[in-house]
This record gives structure tokens, C-alpha cells and sequence, in this order.
């Protein structure tokens, strides 16, 4: 059996010295990144409170640009990544708000997308916003995500192409902005699915956004 120090089990290995400042940054970016699924040219983060404050020492900005770009919490290149970056433009902004967690960013991509997500500790996160939509995502499951035209029938509809796959449903979560507004919805799988069941979500009528996101390791 596998001996493991004190150490790695409180905290990550990791480059950085702070696991809430450094790695929970990496690991936002990371499922950020995970999320939205894309090439982007742009990326802003808006840091609040703790992070905002104390995040530039402990590495907060490197990690969290790390994170988007790919990068995982033990690379070396996270200390210099400011100097890898040639093809991507990004900027930083600095808030204090009581409403936000301590260590809370907001991530927008190419002004299309933003993540909003908080280091809870130990390197630990928690996505709990995606375009306004309340989710909440710690990337210990592998989690489909979609957005679509609110209407009857699409919880039934879109478990129904997943439990034919034999995969188990381990919660699932609805949001919207009204009735017969734009809603999100976001399933935690006990195994992850593939492609072709992402594909045949995305068929379904009124479904305008799906991506399948893997749990962090």
C-alpha cells in the first residue's frame, strides 16, 4: 500500500506558498478552463478580498493564468509564467466585497463567458457561478453542464440519454432566469460520459451549450 506523508494529505504538492493562494487559484483556472472549453484570446480576472489583498505575494495572479493556460498546481513554469505568455492577452482587477468569499475571482473569457469560483482551502474550490447561473461544481465528479431555452421535459429528456449510457446520476442541479427564460443545468456522474452523449445532448431542441467537464485530479 501506498505511504503518504503528512503532508500531501493536508495540502497538495504544489509550486507556491500558499495551498488556498496558490494551488486553489491553479486549480480554479483549471476548472475554468475545464468549463469553458474553448480557445480564447483574452481572459480578466476580478480577485476579491483575501485574494485581492494577499494574493499577489502567495502567487494568486501567476496561478490563476497558470490554471486557464492548462497548467497543473506542481509545474515549475507557474513561477515564470508571465514570461511564457505571448498569445494570450490578460488582465487583473482588485475588489473588496463582504458579499464574496475571501478568496473568491471571477474568470471572463473573450468577454463571453465568466466563472466564478472560491478557494475554500487546502487547494480545495468551488465553482458557484457560470453566466449568472448558480452551480456548485468542486470537481470531485465528472459533471455535464448545459445550457438551453427553459421548457417542460428537459430534466426527463437529457437523464434519459444518460442513464441509457448505464452511467448513475449522483445529483443534478436547474437553474433559470425565467420562466421560459435561458437555464442551466449541471449533472455530477459517477463516471464520466462520452463524446457521443455530449453529441446527442447537444441535439436536443432548445439546447444551445454543452460541455462535459472531468473532475480534477
Amino acid at each position: 500500500m501506498e505511504q503518504k506523508s503528512l503532508f500531501s494529505v493536508i495540502s497538495p504538492i504544489m509550486v507556491g506558498p500558499s495551498s488556498s493562494h496558490t494551488a486553489g487559484a491553479v486549480r480554479l483556472g483549471l476548472m475554468a478552463r475545464n468549463i469553458y472549453k474553448n480557445d480564447f484570446k483574452n481572459v480578466k480576472f476580478i480577485l476579491y478580498n483575501s485574494f485581492a489583498t494577499t494574493g499577489f505575494g502567495h502567487g494568486t495572479d501567476k496561478g490563476l493564468l497558470a490554471g486557464v493556460l492548462g497548467y497543473s498546481v506542481d509545474d515549475p513554469i507557474i513561477k515564470e509564467i508571465f514570461d511564457r505568455v505571448s498569445d494570450v492577452t490578460y488582465s487583473y482587477d482588485y475588489v473588496e466585497d463582504i458579499s464574496r468569499h475571501p478568496n473568491s475571482v471571477d474568470i471572463t473569457f473573450d468577454n463571453k463567458m465568466t466563472i466564478s469560483g472560491d478557494s475554500v482551502g487546502a487547494g480545495e474550490i468551488r465553482i458557484n457561478c457560470i453566466n449568472g447561473f448558480s452551480v456548485n461544481i468542486d470537481g470531485s465528479y465528472d459533471t455535464l453542464l448545459l445550457m438551453y431555452k427553459d421548457r417542460p421535459g428537459m430534466i426527463s429528456t437529457v437523464s434519459d440519454i444518460i442513464q441509457k449510457q448505464k452511467v448513475n446520476i449522483a445529483s443534478l442541479h436547474c437553474d433559470r432566469s425565467s420562466k421560459g427564460g435561458v437555464a442551466s443545468m449541471y449533472l455530477a456522474l459517477d463516471i464520466p460520459v462520452g463524446d457521443d452523449v455530449v453529441e446527442k445532448v447537444k441535439q436536443i431542441k432548445d439546447v444551445f451549450f454543452v460541455t462535459n467537464i472531468r473532475k480534477l485530479k
